[in-house]
Formats: C-alpha cells, sequence, structure tokens
C-alpha cells in the first residue's frame, strides 16, 4: 500500500491495484511534481468545489477513465454536465468500491457550490484505514474517528483557509492515528508554515508524523 503526496491536498493511493485520487490541484500548483497528464487514476475523490481541490479532476478523468466520488451536489453542478463518471454520496455515507471503500465524513468549510457540503474522505484500502480531513476547521466530530483506528490522517495545517498547526495538533489528539501527515500548506503565500515544526510538535504528544516532499512515497 503506497501514499504518495502530490502536493497542496493531493494524494495517490495505490494498493497495487486500484489508483485512488485526491484533490488533484496539478496545472496550477507551483508545488506539483507532475502535471495531469502524467498522473494514473482508477477513482478520484474531490473533498469540495474549490478551484484548488477541483483542480485538474476533468482533465485526467477523461484521458483515464477514472470515476469521480465526491458530494452529489458538486457532481451534479460541475462534474456530470461535462459527462464525466460520479459516483454521488453524502455524508455519512459509504461507497464500497473494488479497492475497499470511501465513507465521507464532515468538514467544515465553504463547499464552493450551493446547497454543497464539503467533506473529508475515510479510505479503506489496502488492508488499511487513512483519513484525508479534506479543508476544515476543527470540529469535535473528529473525536469520533478515534474509533475507526486509523492507520494515517491527513491533516492540513496551513491556517488561514483551514485550521492551522495548533489545531491540527489538536485534532491529532482527537483521532489518535498511528501516523500523522500534514497537508495544504506553503502553496501559497498565505499558507506558509513550518511543516517539521508541526511533526515535531506530533511526536512530542506521543504520536508519529512524516512530512512528505511532493513526490515523495509513502509505503505502509
Amino acid at each position: 500500500m503506497n501514499l504518495t503526496f502530490l502536493g497542496h491536498a493531493c494524494f495517490l493511493l495505490d494498493d497495487g491495484t486500484c489508483r485512488v485520487l485526491t484533490d488533484p490541484y496539478l496545472t496550477e500548483n507551483p508545488l506539483a511534481p507532475v502535471k495531469p497528464d502524467k498522473v494514473e487514476a482508477d477513482y478520484i475523490c474531490v473533498t469540495h468545489g474549490h478551484g484548488d481541490h477541483i483542480g485538474d479532476t476533468a482533465q485526467i478523468a477523461r484521458r483515464t477513465g477514472a470515476r469521480i466520488c465526491c458530494p452529489v451536489e458538486l457532481g451534479s453542478a460541475v462534474f456530470a454536465p461535462q459527462g464525466l463518471d460520479t459516483i454521488p454520496a453524502n455524508l455519512g455515507g459509504t461507497c464500497k468500491l473494488p479497492f475497499g471503500s470511501v465513507k465521507l465524513v464532515p468538514a467544515l468549510h465553504g463547499s464552493g457550490v450551493p446547497g454543497c457540503l464539503s467533506c473529508g474522505f475515510l479510505f479503506e484500502i489496502g488492508g488499511k484505514k487513512i483519513y484525508h480531513a479534506g479543508d476544515t476547521a476543527l470540529i469535535s466530530d473528529m473525536a469520533l474517528l478515534a474509533e475507526e483506528d486509523i492507520d494515517v490522517a491527513l491533516l492540513p495545517i496551513g491556517n488561514v483557509y483551514t485550521m492551522g498547526p495548533k489545531d491540527a495538533l489538536r485534532a491529532v489528539k482527537m483521532i489518535r492515528p498511528k501516523l500523522v501527515v500534514p497537508m495544504h500548506y506553503n502553496t501559497f503565500p498565505l499558507i506558509v508554515q513550518d511543516p517539521n515544526a508541526f511533526a515535531e510538535a506530533v511526536i512530542a504528544s506521543g504520536f508519529q508524523a512524516a512530512v512528505l516532499e511532493p513526490g515523495q512515497t509513502f509505503s505502509l
């Protein structure tokens, strides 16, 4: 089970059979290590409708045939009108897919699409549980994730648009994952953060953390 960081909130989850891509913001991301025409995916999971999360979803889906999993209103408003294959779901719902499953979990953030909610994703893939928080503030619902025995939590730390390092550390203490990987930082001047300092704080609190450079793969 490989986890590759492609910058911002974009990760590629690969269990050797299925490739799952999240929030593929690549073309306009100065830190992205690859262009969208070099990324392969079977599924693309999009947390909400802001441009730095929709990103290159349509281009990649057309080329690869990937199905798009996202909140139902986002699919109806953005992807279905383009003739793309969507998997409509909503908060609390779990989609059973060939690699395992993906559950849409709450995130507190603007959606970018009227009437739509933002979400995070809880993946079961390759025998692991991976939580992608999406763009979110710190929310008390994260405490419920402690019951999930999460292997990896992908948490935003950029501040301004999402929770910052201090609130992300509070989230770690609620979620209690085996490993924490920071995301959504340093892409823009307003969200510049020190991921290594965050990782040190996570470790000092009794948890494990890994800072991935864009393009780096972590094997679980």
